[in-house]
């Protein structure tokens, strides 16, 4: 009888063992690359959501803990020697020719695989929306960002520019630079919509899944219609931007009003997305509406 107690704790113990150097490996992994990303991407604009989504997809993932337990499965050797095969060249690769976004997708995977050993495949499965929402903290390559961004920055400056015509300002607009009155304003990369773009995608799944559950083909439509609302959100932002430079001058539209011309429209943005969210709740047919 003692021993059949003694027991459980013996082999918990002994796989703890196992599996805390893979811990203490990511651990220093994460406090290197999080310290990167804080210096080289959360810094700036275009990635202030990262701190946000490590955060709340830390405590989802939490939050999921005992459902990991409830479906965890022996894993597989070949594939936990597989996935650390993958992401530690990445990893290695990305910190040494500092490409954060290869840095950055080797320690995801190095996440994944650490709690494949614990939990084994059924369990990532049964909990796929933490894992897929903590992908988001991997930032774009900037040539990939370049290619998106740069169609982007045209369309948002032609409709810009279009509309404060209509209404009489002088203003004209040669590529992505639009000149108003005296007044020359650079339509950058934060302005395109692509950053917006994918905070905004971000938080509104956070959102549906909290609320809605993780319906995959609710949150998919829900997310075509949040491409529309951050590139729309984004040319109200340049237009504010165009009016303050117009009537204030350029230091009033590139100082404090800069910023909180994104944030207001940004908040904007998302609250389209929670009514969006309404709407279709009870709008679509019964097969594509969540639970509740």
């Amino acid at each position: 009888m003692t021993e059949a107690v003694a027991n459980p704790p013996s082999e918990a113990l002994k796989a703890w063992l196992a599996r805390w150097p893979l811990l203490l490996g990511f651990v220093v992994l994460g406090i290197s690359t999080i310290s990167t990303l804080g210096k080289q991407v959360w810094s700036r604009e275009e990635g202030a959501h990262g701190p946000i989504i490590l955060a709340t997809g830390a405590w989802l993932i939490w939050r999921q803990a005992a459902s990991f337990k409830e479906n965890a499965r022996p894993a597989s050797p070949w594939l936990l020697a597989l996935g650390l095969l993958v992401a530690l060249p990445l990893f290695i690769f990305g910190r040494a020719f500092d490409f954060i976004s290869l840095e950055t997708a080797g320690l995801y995977i190095v996440g994944l695989t650490m709690l494949y050993s614990v939990f084994g495949l059924p369990a990532l499965l049964k909990n796929w929306f933490p894992l897929f929402y903590m992908a988001f903290l991997i930032p774009p390559p900037g040539w990939l960002l370049d290619k998106i961004t740069a169609p982007l920055k045209q369309f948002v400056s032609y409709f810009s520019t279009e509309a404060m015509y209509l209404v009489g300002l002088p203003i004209a607009r040669e590529g992505v630079t639009i000149r108003v009155a005296q007044y020359q304003l650079l339509v950058e990369d934060a302005c395109s919509g692509m950053n917006s773009l994918i905070g905004l995608s971000a938080i509104s799944l956070f959102y549906i899944y909290l609320l809605r559950g993780s319906s995959l083909r609710y949150a998919g439509l829900l997310t075509l219609f949040v491409v529309p609302i951050a590139i729309v959100g984004n040319i109200g932002r340049i237009i504010i931007l165009i009016l303050l430079t117009y009537f204030f001058g350029d230091e009033v539209a590139q100082g404090f009003a800069h910023q909180a011309a994104g944030v207001f429209l940004f908040a904007i943005d998302l609250l389209l997305v929670f009514a969006l969210d309404s709407l279709l709740a009870r709008t679509l047919p019964k097969s594509w509406r969540p639970a509740s």
